[in-house]
């Protein structure tokens, strides 16, 4: 107490007491200090969104309400266009700079009227909605800023979509005036309808410097390639008339002609294959009984029958597009809703988006001057690659085609591929469906030199009834250190697998999957249960295999995980005699095959066999039962251009308790297909990719005269 109260007396003499009036004076001036930081924290990581403020729908935002420009007849008008520009000499890449998600930033202008000194617009139509949508959808994009400095990419609110509602000289006096044009430089214009009576030009012409156009009518004279995209026509149907998806296949016509606007020389030569191909080829065109409008254009006629459109595009598997007065036709948007495979016929026509999609894969492209040789052309084409067309064909439209969402974020993401070269889309990415799910999958070519130890491999074990023979494999792969996984595939659709409670119990998870059918290529489907980069294919019977020759297997993979890596090795021999190519798994100095019946690999060569695996070799595997795993060797030699690894000296795989109904290779035909394998798959792949070596890989102290219990990997086995 008595310390308290010297310190309170002596308090005043060292701290001289405050006067009122300043003591408010210093509280006042520090609360406005302190309300200011609150107010500056909070605008700065508030939960808010700016960019969110310039919204493009028209229930906000009417052209009506937007500013008025008049454009004096003195404005400047912008060049014609530089037919030379590339990225690198006419896009300032400089702008768009370096961010962590390798994203470009687009800026829309305000909406603006333009009206020359008379007040006239320089547009009939103002804002489409078209062009409102493609804005709208961009504005909510993580590509959209509304901070002009922020911005990568300009685009105009000016609407040029179709040059026929507009005012050439005035649209391209409003672009020059806008506030970042700096002759067009970064900046971006969508057009689908460029050209006029009579010439057609197949690019806008409106003169717009250096600008990109995202144009719906290039020919191979007016596209500059790497610099302009290339988009569809968007077909107004396509928001209007829902078509439920198709399943592939045969259709009641084989070919379809269903546009109104034909010339008369194309129209006389498919009159001339209707008549030489009778009810495959429906030739349809405009109904001339029924009143204009709306309702007229959903119907297409054929000797007084009305045919719902597009509907009966579903009805064939080939649908005609041909060159109208443009080269863009929006019946090609319809065409693929319908998943009829297109067949355009309009030489010097840059398809769509060609940049990235692969056009071969969904689509038939005839010269014009082979047009009475169409029917014969498609005949050739097989029914399974048809199906694969219509599968693509319908993919690509609801991915690219289907709004003009889809086709302006597409065009952007283009452009962002091109800036950020290192982070784009691969092609498998802008090619194959979702369900082929590329993005959970890296290339082996682009792991790290060695990939880590820690997450093991996957065994898949591919078996039909051998269950004891199963129950031996799990029980000894389970004893395999770096085994992260096992996966069995069931592949008796008529049995059931066994009871849950009868499976061998093992420290890592066991997963069952059952096929629809019994085909050899199951044990490389990519399952979604294989989460590990390496996969260790193994058989229902090998069970000779040890865990120090699987671990030893896996640790020579992880120093080449682009190549397979197996036990066994065989080998291919060119019969001189014969004049072909022949298998061979006797004792020989050179390996060019391991099987697959017990071989590590990356799970990427899953995706390749399912899904790009050349020519009918996946279904001729399935047919014949047999060659799978020459198939798999095939294509990784294709692909990577190296030969597989042979571990250990193990030549032989062979169970003791298989008799020959159990064992499929002991089939007496089994040697002579595999030689037939060889040559039908050499035929298709076009060469012969396998490749010879003399080597193989064994454990360091394998052979030498030292303590077992010293050694890394005692138990290798024998031949």
């Amino acid at each position: 107490m008595y310390a308290s109260g010297k310190y309170s007396t002596r308090g005043p003499a060292l701290i001289p007491r405050m006067k009122t009036k300043h003591r408010i004076y210093y509280i006042t001036l520090f609360s406005v200090v302190l309300l200011g930081l609150i107010a500056t924290g909070m605008f700065q990581f508030w939960p808010h969104s700016i960019e969110s403020t310039a919204d493009w729908t028209l229930d906000k935002r009417s052209v009506h309400d937007a500013p008025l420009n008049h454009l004096p007849v003195s404005s400047p008008i912008p060049e014609r266009g530089d037919l030379s520009c590339r990225m690198h000499t006419c896009f300032d890449v400089y702008r768009c700079g370096y961010n962590p998600k390798n994203r470009i930033k687009v800026y829309i202008y305000p909406l603006q009227r333009f009206v020359d000194e008379l007040g006239v617009p320089i547009s009939s139509i103002g804002l489409s909605r078209e062009y409102n949508d493609l804005l709208s959808a961009i504005s909510a994009s993580d590509f959209y800023t509304d901070d002009v400095t922020r911005a990568c990419l300009f685009i105009p609110s000016i609407d040029v979509l179709n040059q026929n509602s507009l005012r050439i000289r005035e649209t391209a006096q409003a672009l020059a005036i806008l506030s970042r044009w700096d002759k067009g430089m970064n900046h971006l214009l969508f057009n689908m309808l460029p050209g006029g009576p009579p010439d057609y030009n197949t690019a806008l012409d409106v003169p717009r410097d250096r600008a990109l156009l995202a144009g719906g009518g290039f020919s191979t004279w007016t596209y500059r390639q790497g610099y302009d995209v290339s988009i569809p026509v968007y077909s107004p149907l396509s928001a209007d008339v829902e078509l439920p998806e198709r399943q592939p296949g045969p259709r009641r016509y084989f070919i379809l002609s269903s546009q109104t606007a034909i010339h008369r020389e194309y129209r006389a030569e498919l009159e001339r294959l209707k008549e030489e191909n009778g009810e495959a080829l429906l030739l349809l065109d405009k109904c001339s009984n029924l009143s204009q409008g709306a309702a007229s254009a959903r119907k297409r006629c054929y000797k007084g029958q009305v045919y719902d459109y597009p509907q009966i595009l579903q009805d064939s598997s080939f649908c005609v597009v041909l060159r109208g007065a443009r080269l863009g036709q929006a019946a090609l948007s319809d065409v693929l809703q319908a998943g009829c495979v297109p067949v355009i016929l309009a030489d010097s026509y840059i398809l769509p988006f060609s940049e990235v999609l692969d056009w071969k894969r969904a689509s038939v492209v005839i010269p014009e001057e082979k047009l009475s040789e169409m029917y014969t052309i498609l005949k050739s084409i097989p029914h399974r690659q048809v199906e694969e067309m219509q599968r693509q064909a319908r993919w690509f439209w609801e991915a690219y085609f289907s709004s003009m969402k889809a086709i302006g974020l597409t065009t952007l993401q283009i452009i962002n591929d091109r800036i950020y070269p290192y982070a784009a889309r691969t092609y498998e990415q802008w090619n194959n469906p979702p369900v082929v799910k590329w993005t959970s999958v890296n290339s082996p070519l682009f792991l790290p030199l060695i990939p880590p130890r820690a997450p093991g491999f996957t065994a898949v074990v591919l078996t039909y009834d051998r269950v004891e023979s199963l129950f031996r494999v799990i029980t000894e792969i389970s004893k395999v250190p770096s085994l992260a996984k096992l996966l069995v595939v069931w592949n008796n659709q008529n049995k059931s697998p066994p009871e849950e409670s009868l499976w061998p119990k093992i420290s890592v998870p066991l997963k069952v999957v059952r096929t629809k059918e019994n085909k050899l290529s199951n044990r490389f489907f990519p399952y979604d249960e294989i989460e590990t980069e390496a996969v260790l294919a193994i058989d229902d019977d090998i069970i000779m295999l040890t865990s120090d020759e699987l671990q030893f297997g896996y640790e020579v993979w992880r120093e080449f995980p682009d190549r397979l890596v197996g036990y066994p090795g065989r080998l291919h021999l060119w019969d001189h005699e014969m004049g072909k190519w022949k298998y061979e798994s006797e004792w020989t100095n050179e390996v060019s095959m391991v099987l697959t019946g017990a071989a590590f690999y990356h799970k990427y060569f899953n995706y390749l066999y399912t899904y790009k695996m050349p020519g009918d070799i996946k279904n001729w595997v399935d047919a014949h039962m047999n060659c799978e795993d020459i198939a798999m060797n095939f294509l990784v030699a294709n692909i990577t251009g190296k030969a597989p690894i042979k571990v250990t000296p193990r030549k032989k795989f062979k169970c003791p308790e298989c008799t020959a109904i159990d064992g499929l290779s002991l089939d007496q035909t089994h040697m002579v297909e595999r030689s037939e394998c060889i040559n039908k798959f050499a035929s298709v792949f076009g060469t012969m990719p396998l490749k010879v070596v003399e080597h193989r890989a064994d454990p360091v102290l394998y052979k030498d005269d030292f303590p077992e219990k010293l050694k890394s990997f005692p138990n290798i086995g024998s031949l």
